[in-house]
């Protein structure tokens, strides 16, 4: 991957005013001088990874979106519902009710999700509001693949304010 450093400052220098910061206030938010803030800005330098971490966290955004000068990183795939999502995420109970729990296949998917996640995923699909917990999950793994979610269908979608305020928070940050 080449970096452009001037459309990388750019962005820096463009987030930095949307959020209505100085360069000297920036810098001290970050931990680094405005000579440093200018830098950047001009396309001479770039910050440290970590301080590039600090920076995309104050500036409300992510380090691929900087780098990537403000351009989508994630290739779009098409569009998700909520429907869809929940239709997935059901097909497992689905599986463990119609095969039975004990069934090979079912085990081998199950354990599979709890070995990966480090969860008892059964336990978390019985009850309701851990039941949306994986609906959100598995809508942000969406978004983050590439799929966009409409945001007033996650709006529809939850029970919960809580996971329907982090699906809503996450579209709006990563589905630009």
């Amino acid at each position: 991957m080449t970096l452009d450093l001037l459309t990388i400052g750019y962005q820096i220098q463009s987030l930095r005013k949307s959020k209505g910061y100085t360069q000297n206030q920036l810098g001290d938010l970050v931990g680094v001088s405005f000579q440093a803030v200018s830098k950047w800005e001009r396309g001479e330098t770039l910050p440290d990874i970590a301080t590039f971490a600090i920076l995309a966290e104050v500036l409300d955004t992510t380090m691929d979106y900087l780098l990537h000068g403000g351009k989508k990183v994630t290739e779009y795939k098409g569009r998700k519902t909520m429907d869809d999502i929940k239709k997935g995420i059901n097909c497992l109970i689905d599986m463990g009710n119609l095969l039975g729990r004990e069934n090979l296949l079912y085990r081998c998917a199950i354990d599979g999700i709890d070995e990966k996640m480090n969860m008892e995923i059964e336990d978390y699909l019985s009850q309701p509001y851990t039941y949306e917990a994986m609906v959100a999950e598995a809508a942000i793994q969406c978004m983050m693949s590439g799929y966009y979610i409409d945001v007033k269908d996650i709006e529809k979608a939850f029970i919960s304010e809580h996971w329907k305020q982090v699906v809503f928070d996450f579209a709006n940050k990563n589905q630009q």
